[in-house]
């Protein structure tokens, strides 16, 4: 009987630590779990379509058949096999990833655009590097049939333009099936591709074709927006288009000064706003600029590039949304644009993901949370209380 006991109060410590063990393994799954996975559901659940004139009187069933729900992103820079540390690759990659694929779950939307720069070194990758970055891309970026991914062309997908070459353009149309002057038309809405990059206007080979696209593109526009009862003879044998005003989607912002106009907490931080854009590489020159909103006269010009968010008004009427980057390497605060269109309107809504600080908070409150529970489990916190309770015992008595 008092063997028995004796082996009852032996293994009673080892009982408690594998209890304090389990406890500690639950508290930090707990953590992880939340900061990588469910965090994701938490901020974006938060999002909400935004509504467009009249849609608010539109039943589910109409407003499913005639408002195109759009998600914009730009700027994910999936690192390559040259710069991209594997620890980092990792990291960038299973945010955006998980950002991806709870924004379909949770918003479902009809169409995703992804405006250019998909890869950090798609300019000097080689075949092989290159394939690999396009396995990672569809893994990460992998949707259902109801949902139609888009992808533009920019700078570090096909080099800038002295970089540019006709094996690289082609190698990304192939892989996304984009050429500069493509028109995607869906319920109604015209929404046309642009490779900025090749809007250098010296005449270089890739620049005259797509140059000759986007002209050949324009004139169909502008004959489909015409009356019937007008007569045109240019316009007689052109294919007729949806008479709604095209939206512009393209890599390169249109010309502006700098961001010194922007506002917003993800527009560029205050010692970058002044700094002076640089033509043909912060933004497209004045004469492609003009070119572009002359030919098309679009309703809503969407572009990327910066990293940074800002809306401006070209001509004082046509908007411009530069699309901040969807990658937390580039910011801390990432975000992408909902977008409700119909033919003949608009509304933009910005969904903000998961701030890095304060997934990085959470992790250091943690960790000081787990090594307070480890000292005092271990009794090495007991001293220091039992001197301070000694202390006040004496002063006490005298």
């Amino acid at each position: 009987m008092l063997s028995s006991s004796s082996t009852a109060v032996k293994y009673l410590p080892l009982k408690r630590r594998l209890c304090f063990l389990l406890k500690l393994v639950c508290f930090v799954s707990s953590v992880l779990i939340f900061c990588e996975f469910l965090i994701y559901y938490v901020v974006i659940f938060q999002c909400r379509w935004p509504n467009v004139k009249g849609g608010t009187h539109m039943t589910e069933k109409e407003t499913s058949a005639s408002v195109l729900k759009a998600i914009i992103l730009a700027d994910t820079h999936l690192l390559g096999e040259i710069k991209g540390h594997w620890l980092d690759k990792l990291r960038r990659e299973w945010q955006m990833e998980r950002s991806f694929q709870t924004a379909l779950w949770l918003l479902q939307p009809d169409i995703v655009f992804i405006l250019g720069d998909v890869f950090d070194e798609g300019k000097w990758s080689s075949p092989q590097a290159w394939a690999d970055d396009v396995r990672r891309f569809r893994k990460m970026f992998k949707h259902s049939v109801f949902t139609e991914l888009v992808v533009i062309a920019g700078n570090h997908d096909i080099g800038f333009h002295y970089e540019m070459t006709t094996y690289k353009v082609n190698r990304f149309e192939k892989v996304f099936n984009f050429t500069s002057g493509k028109l995607i038309t869906r319920k109604g809405i015209n929404f046309v591709l642009v490779n900025s990059v090749a809007m250098e206007g010296d005449g270089c080979a890739v620049c005259h074709t797509s140059e000759a696209k986007l002209m050949a593109l324009s004139h169909k526009l502008n004959c489909s927006q015409q009356k019937p009862n007008h007569s045109n003879k240019r316009c007689s044998d052109v294919e007729k288009l949806p008479a709604s005003e095209p939206i512009l989607l393209q890599h390169y912002p249109l010309y502006r000064r700098s961001d010194a106009e922007c506002t917003g907490e993800d527009s560029a931080p205050p010692e970058e706003k002044n700094i002076p854009f640089r033509e043909k590489y912060d933004v497209l020159s004045q004469e492609a600029s003009q070119k572009l909103l002359w030919w098309f006269q679009p309703r809503l010009i969407l572009s990327g590039h910066t990293h940074s968010a800002c809306e401006v008004l070209h001509a004082g009427k046509i908007p411009e949304i530069s699309v901040p980057s969807f990658s937390w390497r580039n910011r801390n605060n990432p975000s992408f644009i909902m977008g409700s269109i119909t033919p003949t309107d608009f509304s933009l809504q910005k969904c903000f993901l998961p701030f890095e600080s304060r997934v990085f908070t959470i992790y250091c409150a943690a960790g000081a949370l787990l090594v307070i529970l480890v000292l005092a489990h271990v009794q090495l916190l007991t001293p220091p209380f039992y001197f301070a309770q000694r202390l006040i015992s004496k002063r006490k008595a005298v």
